[in-house]
């Protein structure tokens, strides 16, 4: 017998930070929270499951619609029609208080009780899967607490929507130790919420599936869900399966020593090729970080939109793949503290250039520079000003980074300028 395990599907959740351009596959980013609850569908299908467990957040809060409820009820006919029960809960995105717009709840689909835990036994299977749903958007009780004692004689199956002990980047929903889910003497706890994959323990097995679909740069990795093998009446083993329709990347490529842009782009397409392969074939979304010292480095700064374009292009000729963001953290071969020994006015700002870097490295940044700066910053445009982009000129890190920049393109700009004098 296998059963399967997802969680935090947000269905028609959009995806976040993917700027629109000829070339890139929308429909496919658009459409990639279905296609990942087809895929989830299509693996119970194959695998003769007998039982899926879907531990919350299948929704991303209230539907803007009945599209989205109305997809969500296809696909648990498709498996009603093969045999295959549902068991879930309830997380916090998709909690009771939050869903105005209801639809049938098919004959093989239970939704467990938010008011205290419930237990439903499979006869059939052998199974006795207990949870609890969340009755508000912000649960803060200990609900595995509550959950009853293994019933003897069935597999018993946790379902919970929790943070567990706390994970970073993730509300302390639902929290609870790990001594307590092993107190139960349940076989195996599917838990969800926490959107990377993690097996907390093996005996029992204690699991985050992780999300069933990456929805920006912060979930980057394959995504899918536990196929759990049952024989005899205790799980045998449990396996990962990526389920994603679309991968999210973070890829830096080397460039030091890259003679021209002709050069990066060459890098660039083979770490994208290398990328697109381990994703076997899904469409990716990729952030992309060319480093090192190299003597393109003038070229890639002074012609940034071009570049950046050109990359796109190089990307959707590789294959199905959209450039999230692109961030050079080059610099160029100007050898910045040879020059500061220099007695002129190359030599006077490397030297100043150098003092700044030094004071900046070390957590301080002098007051004038960040007052005149912070005046700059209520200048620039909005998304220059929020989100993880932002520049923070109050930050000496995003400081220093910016003044390496400024540093090599302004000692580059000078030597050549004094060379042309010279001719």
């Amino acid at each position: 017998m296998k059963l399967v395990h997802a969680a935090d599907l947000h269905l028609d959740s959009p995806l976040a930070g993917l700027e629109r351009y000829e070339g890139a596959p929308v429909a496919t980013i658009r459409g990639a929270t279905r296609r990942a609850l087809q895929n989830l569908v299509d693996l119970c299908i194959a695998e003769q499951a007998s039982l899926l467990l879907l531990a919350g957040d299948l929704y991303d809060g209230d539907w803007r619609d009945y599209a989205t409820g109305l997809f969500f009820a296809e696909q648990m006919s498709r498996l009603r029609r093969e045999g295959v029960q549902v068991v879930l809960v309830w997380g916090n995105h998709d909690a009771e208080s939050q869903i105005s717009r209801e639809l049938p709840v098919w004959e093989n689909v239970t939704v467990l009780a938010s008011h205290e835990p419930e237990t439903r036994r499979f006869e059939a299977l052998g199974v006795a899967v207990h949870g609890q749903s969340y009755e508000s958007p912000a649960e803060k009780r200990d609900l595995a607490a509550g959950y009853p004692e293994a019933l003897e004689g069935w597999l018993n199956v946790g379902l919970l929507h929790t943070a567990a002990s706390g994970r970073p980047g993730h509300q302390p929903y639902a929290p609870c130790e790990l001594s307590t889910l092993k107190s139960k003497g349940y076989a195996y706890w599917a838990l969800g919420h926490v959107h990377r994959h993690e097996i907390l323990c093996e005996d029992p097995w204690v699991v985050f599936p992780g999300n069933l679909q990456g929805r920006h740069i912060r979930e980057t990795g394959p995504k899918g869900a536990m196929v759990i093998d049952v024989d005899g009446g205790q799980v045998r083993d449990v396996r990962f399966v990526a389920l994603d329709a679309l991968r999210w990347a973070r890829l830096v490529v080397d460039v030091a020593g890259a003679t021209s842009p002709f050069d990066v782009f060459g890098r660039c397409r083979a770490a994208l090729e290398a990328e697109l392969e381990a994703a076997e074939g899904r469409p990716l979304a990729v952030r992309l970080t060319l480093r090192g010292r190299t003597e393109a480095h003038d070229a890639l700064m002074d012609d940034r939109d071009g570049f950046d374009n050109r990359l796109r292009s190089h990307a959707t000729d590789v294959g199905p793949i959209w450039l999230e963001r692109v961030d050079l953290d080059t610099e160029p071969t100007v050898d910045a503290k040879g020059l500061a020994s220099r007695d002129d006015a190359v030599g006077q700002v490397a030297r100043r250039l150098l003092d700044l870097e030094a004071e900046l490295a070390e957590g301080s940044a002098p007051p004038e520079l960040v007052a005149e700066l912070a005046e700059l910053g209520k200048k620039l445009p909005p998304e220059l000003r929020k989100g993880e982009g932002a520049l923070r000129f109050d930050d000496p890190e995003t400081l220093r980074r910016l003044l390496v920049d400024v540093r090599g393109l302004l000692l580059s700009r000078m030597l050549r300028a004094g060379r042309e004098e010279g001719r």
